[in-house]
């Protein structure tokens, strides 16, 4: 019974932050609100772009603003999302290694986009699965995801993990009853206290120790 992974991306498998932060100050830029930092967005990535937008515009997410503001994000983030994302170290090696487990990705970034990223960063090979915001009714942490990969890859629960850097991952797996693994390198880390993960490692080569053990 081979194991099933299954990953965030932002902040998991993917250092995105410059590209993100880029494209939110757009538009923060275009709504006349004052550019923010790396660390000060890093909070708002996790339930997808549209409640993105809607925390970046702060005191402006009116509904039409939102609307307008996540049109202009889209189309400014597809032509820019990989001006400087780059793969957490130890990545590309490691899922070589983990060849004899079914990997997939649940994000909750749009799926179009998940795809191209991992393609343009040379790792779709290695997915039997990628799911985004958009390819269900539900986002994480709803188990949706979870359960059609499982479907995908005829896995199993008690041999399946959710690995990313977020309560909303944790939350994820706990709701679809499988075993969760947090990264304490990503964006969201802090959130781990209110749903701490069963396994935690501090670097990405380490899932394949913690895998195979």
């Amino acid at each position: 019974m081979r194991p099933v992974l299954i990953f965030d991306l932002d902040g998991t498998l993917v250092d995105s932050k410059k590209d993100l932060t880029a494209s939110v100050n757009y538009i923060r830029k275009r709504f006349d609100l004052p550019v923010l930092t790396e660390e000060e967005i890093a909070r708002f990535i996790g339930n997808g772009a549209l409640m993105l937008i809607r925390r970046a515009l702060a005191t402006q997410a009116t509904e039409a603003n939102v609307q307008a503001g996540l049109q202009m994000f889209l189309s400014y983030y597809r032509a820019h999302m990989l001006d400087s994302t780059t793969l957490y170290p130890g990545v590309r090696q490691t899922l070589d290694r983990l060849s004899d487990c079914k990997l997939a990705v649940l994000t909750n970034k749009p799926v179009h986009f998940s795809c191209a990223m991992l393609d343009g960063l040379g790792i779709y090979k290695h997915f039997a699965a990628v799911y985004g915001g958009n390819s269900f009714d539900h986002k994480k942490p709803d188990p949706v995801g979870v359960y059609q990969i499982l479907s995908d890859t005829k896995g199993h629960r008690e041999r399946t993990w959710m690995i990313g850097d977020s309560a909303v991952d944790v939350l994820t797996g706990r709701n679809a009853g499988i075993a969760t693994c947090g990264v304490t390198y990503g964006y969201a880390t802090e959130t781990f206290k209110d749903a701490p993960p069963d396994f935690l490692i501090d670097t990405f080569s380490e899932l394949e120790g913690l895998v195979h053990a």
